[in-house]
Parts: C-alpha cells; structure tokens; sequence
C-alpha cells in the first residue's frame, strides 16, 4: 500500500527529508511484521519502522507516524536533519560504511537520486531512481513468513564504465538493541556462536574465502538485552550468497544502528560497462519479539514456502565415505548395501574415489570418468545391486576441483582459477576450475550430465574443499563470476535431470547459505559426525534452516574426526533431528547394533513428519551442560522432544523442562520410545515410568516434565501425541 503522507496543503516540517512536501509512505505487512518505508521525491526511501506490525495506515496516520519518529539536528553536526536511506551515503549526511561506492574514471560516485517510479502493495515495494549516469531499482518483498528481502540492482546508463566497490542492503534497527551475535568457526565445529555488546563505530565482518566459509557469520543479530533462544526482540540479517560477502553493523551517535551484509567486491572485480547492470545478492532481514526461536520460525517457513523446498519425504541415507573411504571393492559394497536395506536405509550415495585414477586425495580430481580398473564393468554392477535392493542411487563429485596430477590439468593449465605460475598455494592438494569460462562450464556440464544419464543418478553429493585463495581470472578478482557461474551450472543441471537431488557440502559446513540452496535440496553441516560436537553445531545451523535441509548421519563408535567414543543410541538420537543417515562400516556391526539401527531408522520414519515440518523450539533446560530441541507440529496436534548431555551435571536434581508451543486445552500422551537406550543406573523419565501419562499443553507449558539425570553424551527422546476426544 502506497499512501501520501499530507495532501500537500499542510505546511510540513519535514524531518525526514529536506524536501518541502512530506513523502509517499509505502506499507507491507505480513505474518505480524510491519514495514514502514518512507518515499521522497528527491532522495532514496527510508525506512521508518521496522519491527511489529502497526496495522493499516491511512494517509493522515502515516503523516502523524513521521512526525512521531522525527528527530531533531544532531549539535555540532549538520545543520538540518538527514535521511537514512536503504543505501545510505556521504550526501545524505551520513558518515559510517557507506551503503553504495564506487568510482567511474577518477571521480566518485556520489549519486543524488530523484525518484521516477514506485509500485507498492502490502507484501512487495519496488522504487526506481535516477542520477547522473545512473539507474536504480529498489525491491523490498515480505514473505508470508515475515522475512524481508531486500534487493538492489545499479544500471550504468553513461558512457563510461562504472566500477563499483560497495553495494550492500542495509536496514535499521529498534533503538533498544544493545547486543550483537553472529558466528564464527573451523572445520568440524562450523557455526560457534558469538556475543557481544553494541558499541559505537561501523563494524563489518568481512569473508575473503570465495565460499561461505566455515567461519561465516551465517545470521548477523542485534538484540535486545539478555535476548535468549526464547525471550528478546531481535532484528536480524541473513546473505544469500555463497561467495565472498561483508556483514555490517553501524552505530553511529548520531543515527539509529544499520544492520546490513552484500557481498564482498574486490579491487577491480565488479564493473558495469555502459548499458550493463548488476544486481544485489539477496539479503533476508528478519524480525522476531520471540527471541532466537522467532528468528528460526519465519527463516524456516519462508524457507519451506519455496516451490523447490523437498515435498517427499526425506530419504535415510548411507554414505560410503566412513565405510570404505578410497578403497572401492565392489563385493564389500555390495555387502554394505544387502545390510543397508535390509534395515530400513532408502538411498545409498557412494563417496570420493570411483573415478580415473582416484585412489587418494593427491591425484585425479577433473577426471570424471569411471575407472576401469576398480569398476571394469563401470558402475551397473553396484548400481544394479543396489536398485535391486529398492535404494536410490547417489555419487560424489566435486566438480569446481582439479589436481595437477590428472588428464584434465595436464591438458588445460589455463583453465585454472588461480594461476600456477604465481606459485598458489595448494589446499588438500588441489586448485579451483574456473567455471565462469564457457568451456569450462561446458566441460563439467557434459561430463556430469553424462554420468547422471547413464547410471539414472537420483543424488550427487557435490563437494568443494577448499577456500578461493588468489582467484583471479586474466589477472582480474574473479570470485564473484565464478560463484554466479556455480549457481548457472547447479540450475541447468536440475532443468536437464528433473527429480535430480544435489547436497551442498564443502569440506563439510563451508557453504551453508540461502543462495546456493536455491539450487540444491539439503546441506553437508558438519564433516565431523562425533554427536557431541553435532548438537551445538546443529543447533546452530537450524537456526537458519529447517531439520529436513540438515544432514545428520550416525557414525561409527569412534568419532573419524575427534577419536571420542559414544553410545549408539546416542549417536541415533541426536541424527534424529535433522535428515537422517548413516556414514559407518555397518558390515562391522553386532546383531544387537543392527537392531538398534534398524529401531532408530524406524522411529524417524514415522517421526519425519512432524521433525519436518515442524515449529523447532530450543526450551531453556536449567543446566549449561544440557540441551532440548523441542519440534511442535504447527496445529499443536503433536511434539517430540530431544533432550541430551554433553558434560555432567551440577546438580543432582534436574530441572524441570517446560514444553513451549504446544496447544493449551489439547490433551498429550507423553511416553519414550526405545530410540536411545538409557545406560544402566538411570532411572526412566520419572513421569513415565509406570506407564504413558496424560495431561494439557498448558500443564506441560507451566509446569513442564522431570527428566532423568543423564551422564554426559546420553539422551532421551519423548513424544507428545493428542489424544482425540474418542480415546478420552
């Protein structure tokens, strides 16, 4: 909805912009998130209210708004009051990081926009603005789920190429933010989150790595304080871009805080040749008055609100890398599948080292063809036998990679991102293809299509193993086009092999971002499957996506990656939130573990569902050393709840855990299934020991369920089911 803010008549004290009449004021409201956008005729738009929804606003309740938020000149500062625009700049008056840089020739760009076109209604507001030698379009969309996407899009109409340094969306946030988190992390502990409080300055967290990163802020929040998973107003930032990107907070004395993130431009990277234009990653803004737990609810429903998000349900699948690593037999994996179907494992991926010459990570990458000398016949033995099972099919790739040491490299040195003569440094033994140039793009487009049609491939598990260090192209920063190129090369696969599936994974967590699952169905979040690392780490990762896009896979006794032992029902329990799999040599397994796996695979059949389509909950536990993951079905019909330990308890008595989301006057059967075996010498959970027991939502809320005191690396799944009036 676009209203004017005065008939034009009033005399107006305008404090929003220096302008002589009030502006346009644009409207969008969905899922209880209000967006109040202010639109001078000379000038960008500027938000005005950014948080609940307000309801309707008629042409004089928008005039009384603005004069409401208005504010006075700063002293000692600028003379009049200044707007803060969506691309707010050094002509506006402002001072921190600016929203849009750049320079054509030696002059600086210092736009002074004038508005040409608006069209608005309740959910999408797109602007268009001119300056000198410049187009700008403008696009604000709100989900049904209340997740703002912000989207900006510079068109060069001069004679002269434009090069830009800095085009980042931007928002404001309430003026009670007082604590900033966002994330950071390694290779097997992606997404450690990290607190702070706001201070003054401009402060930006740039990623240089040409992917996601294993470090990546992932969201960027300012809250308020003390905000908790569920207490807090927070406003939130999420980029979709899988490549380098800069988040950003601003907190200037003399200006509400900016919140904002786009991608990253390097020296020289991103020119718009007259005629040409460029256009923004999307940015996700989301809001919430619920704490973390809100945030996490509208990223998961906008996520699932896309038509491409997975509708079936998601299959339990086993890897082969912790299996059989690089020694590919085909009797041993043919074994590994008999046993993997027979209990209950639905698609069956074969990992790293079935092409020409694979058999370490030192030689062959780019040379994507079966080897014949592990698999004479190619691949239609395995893949027969595995189909014959009733299992899809998957295989590995990592399709951006190439070794020194392989045909492809040897054949075509200039392929290559990074230059070989300026001695680049090399990562897990190998460099990146540049798939922005034609005929690399080609090149992988024939060779991976060509195996997909052959073998009837159902997955590819797509890997990328290492950051982008030097990548140019000609000499010129390249990161950019080649992530583009990625995204180009992921969709036309998919359009050629309808009902093909693709998991992004990079080394693990290192491209978890909304933009390359645009492209693909499920993320790799973590290389290490040891589940005690796996709880802060999915935790953490759900807070931007839903549990059905999150591989979890069951690993073997010994963790691969930290040596820790853990208990199977452990390990079953914590893959259960989350898309579940198996990624261990099960050929090795006793009876007994077989019919605890095969147990555990059964449940998250029938607990899928609701794990997947669920509201996740993270209740506070009373206890550090204790986490609850908590999925209510939306309608409240149904819950299960995963409680587990990491580290021993301070108290011998647990606290008691309130159940939050469920329906009020519904009435629940709590009982435990024999997923996760408690160890000898604990108790069951008390209320249930004797049998189910039955009360309210609003009991389980107030008053909440006494838990077992775990050992460290236990848990214990309880399910809540409504009881119809029929069974009462």
């Amino acid at each position: 909805m676009t209203l004017e803010a005065t008939d034009r008549t009033d005399a107006v004290n305008d404090s929003i912009t220096p302008a002589a009449t009030e502006p346009l004021v644009s409207v969008l409201r969905a899922a209880g998130v209000g967006v109040v956008v202010a639109l001078p005729e000379h000038g960008l738009p500027e938000v005005v209210h950014w948080g609940r929804d307000i309801g309707p606003l008629d042409a004089a309740g928008a005039r009384h708004l603005l004069r409401m938020v208005a504010r006075p000149p700063s002293p000692s500062a600028l003379d009049e009051t200044w707007p803060l625009t969506l691309l707010p700049g050094e002509h506006d008056g402002w001072e921190g990081r600016p929203g849009l840089a750049g320079h054509v020739g030696r002059r600086a760009v210092l736009p002074r926009w004038h508005r040409t076109a608006v069209n608005s209604d309740e959910r999408h507001l797109r602007v268009e603005a001119q300056a000198e030698g410049l187009s700008l379009v403008i696009e604000l969309t709100l989900d049904t789920s209340g997740v703002l996407k912000v989207e900006h899009e510079l068109y060069n109409t001069s004679g002269e190429p434009v090069d830009l340094a800095i085009l980042e969306a931007t928002m404001p946030v309430g003026d009670l933010a007082t604590e900033v988190l966002d994330f950071s992390g390694r290779w097997t502990r992606e997404r450690a989150p990290q607190r702070r409080p706001l201070t003054q300055g401009s402060h930006a967290r740039e990623s240089r790595r040409g992917r996601t990163g294993h470090d990546s802020p992932l969201v960027l929040a300012a809250g308020t304080e003390g905000f908790s998973d569920t207490r807090g107003e927070l406003w939130a930032v999420h980029l979709a871009w899988s490549g380098d990107s800069v988040y950003r907070i601003d907190a200037l004395p003399e200006s509400r805080t900016v919140l904002g993130a786009g991608a990253l431009m390097r020296p020289g990277e991103i020119t718009v040749e007259p005629g040409g234009s460029f256009r923004t990653p999307a940015a996700m803004f989301v809001w919430s008055d619920e704490g973390l737990d809100g945030i996490g609810h509208r990223f998961h429903r906008f996520v699932r609100n896309r038509p491409q998000h997975p509708r079936r349900p998601r299959p339990v699948t086993l890897n082969t890398w912790e299996a059989v690593y690089f020694d590919h037999d085909l009797d041993k994996l043919q074994r590994l599948a008999r046993i993997a179907a027979d209990i209950g494992v639905e698609r069956f991926v074969l990992d790293d080292g079935w092409f020409l010459g694979r058999r370490d990570d030192t030689t062959s990458l780019g040379d994507w063809r079966v080897d014949p000398q592990v698999w004479p016949q190619g691949l239609h033995p395995l893949v027969d036998f595995v189909r014959g099972q009733g299992m899809e099919f998957g295989l590995w790739f990592e399709p951006e990679m190439v070794n020194l040491d392989s045909e492809l490299a040897r054949e075509h040195p200039d392929w290559l991102l990074q230059p070989i003569e300026n001695e680049v440094r090399t990562w897990r033994n190998q460099f990146v293809l540049d798939v922005s140039r034609p005929e690399v793009f080609d090149h992988l487009l024939a060779a991976i299509s060509a195996l997909v049609t052959e073998y009837r491939l159902d997955y590819i598990k797509w890997d990328q193993n290492r950051d982008l260090i030097e990548a140019v192209s000609a000499g010129r920063a390249n990161v950019h086009r080649h992530t583009e190129a990625v995204y180009r090369l992921l969709a036309t696969l998919k359009a050629r092999h309808p009902g093909l599936e693709i998991e992004s994974c990079a080394s693990g967590g290192a491209r978890v971002d909304l933009g390359i699952l645009e492209h693909t169905d499920r993320v790799w979040a973590s290389d290490t499957n040891d589940p005690v690392e796996r709880l802060a780490i999915q935790r953490w990762t759900e807070l931007l996506l839903p549990p059905e896009l999150i591989g979890t896979h069951v690993g073997p006794p010994v963790a691969h990656t930290t040596k820790r032992a853990t208990g199977l029902g452990f390990r079953i329990a914590v893959a259960m939130f989350g898309h579940f799999g198996i990624e261990w040599d099960i050929t090795t397994c006793t009876p007994e573990e077989l019919h605890q796996l095969r147990g555990g695979i059964a449940a998250y059949k029938q607990l899928r569902p609701l794990l997947h389509s669920g509201d996740v909950h993270h209740p506070p536990t009373g206890d550090a050393g204790t986490s609850a993951t908590v999925v209510v079905a939306r309608d409240g019909s149904n819950a299960v709840v995963g409680l587990a330990r990491s580290d021993s308890a301070g108290r011998a008595l647990p606290a008691l855990l309130r159940i939050p989301g469920l329906a009020a006057d519904q009435r629940y059967r709590v009982t435990v299934p024999s997923i996760a075996a408690l160890p000898r010498g604990v108790p069951p959970l008390l209320a249930v020991g004797d049998g189910p027991v039955e009360t309210t939502g609003s009991a389980l809320e107030a008053v909440g369920l006494r838990p077992p005191l775990l050992h460290p690396a236990h848990s214990l799944v309880i399910t809540l089911d409504g009881i119809g009036l029929d069974e009462m």
